[in-house]
């Protein structure tokens, strides 16, 4: 993690018992699990109206919404979260994916254990820290709208590009990133060329491969290669942000 960064702050959206009193079981579970994480975490549990007051204020980094909150308090949280700036990461601890929760994550299947909780708090911390990412593309023009697709994204990301395959491995070499957007079709060393470079280097790097051409056989390959993912131009922020959700950790289960 960044020797920057401080604390987070989880907000766990509590439903209520048939005597007015915050389920114990999940929340206590949730507080376990962050107290255990690999950066301090300030943990508080709220019903859904004072939960609401607080993501209204600000300085929620993490929300987390009980499976069992009636659905109008439901709705009262989403609002919330979503008029939230910056807006928190959203986890709802069901399984069951949330829908359309603008500017924040949608689901995880419930934890199981403090451990579990630990991963996913975890994984939001990593999705809050900036994180390098290169773009090898030989078009300038292609690297400014992949540029504007990342900085649209609802993560943080820092942001850089070379135009040649060489100049990313050596790039790769020096840096610390944590992701790479590389065009399949280049002159000199092409995508799967300078993939297989990448891979010798950093057998860990993630990398997304972006190409014009609809071709199954082609992502075939390319998983097969060790991609990440693979997309097809055009793509928008929606796409990133859920290749991104899925390298985080933080990808709904399917339904």
């Amino acid at each position: 993690m960044s020797g920057d960064l401080i604390s987070f702050r989880l907000l766990y959206v509590a439903a209520k018992e048939p005597g007015q009193k915050l389920w114990k079981s999940d929340h206590e579970l949730w507080r376990q699990g962050a107290a255990m994480a690999s950066v301090p975490i300030e943990f508080s549990a709220h019903d859904a109206p004072a939960a609401a007051a607080a993501l209204r204020k600000g300085g929620i980094d993490i929300c987390v919404m009980d499976a069992a909150l009636p659905q109008e308090e439901r709705a009262v949280v989403i609002k919330a979260v979503s008029e939230a700036q910056p807006p928190p990461f959203t986890i709802e601890a069901s399984a069951q994916r949330a829908p359309g929760v603008d500017g924040a994550e949608s689901a995880a299947f419930p934890p199981a254990n403090a451990a579990d909780v630990r991963k996913l708090v975890d994984a939001c911390v990593r999705a809050k820290i900036p994180n390098r990412v290169l773009i090898v593309d030989d078009s300038s023009t292609m690297r400014g709208i992949v540029r504007k697709i990342l900085i649209a994204s609802r993560f943080s990301l820092d942001v850089h590009e070379v135009s040649e395959g060489e100049a990313a491995v050596e790039q790769l070499r020096t840096g610390n990133f944590g992701l790479v957007f590389l065009d399949y079709n280049m002159p000199g060393l092409n995508g799967f060329e300078t993939l297989a470079m990448i891979k010798r280097d950093n057998p860990n790097m993630a990398v997304v491969m972006i190409t014009s051409a609809l071709d199954d056989a082609l992502a075939d390959r390319a998983h097969e290669a060790g991609v990440t993912a693979f997309l097809k131009k055009p793509f928008y922020p929606s796409d990133i942000d859920e290749i991104l959700a899925h390298h985080y950790g933080l990808h709904a289960p399917p339904e």
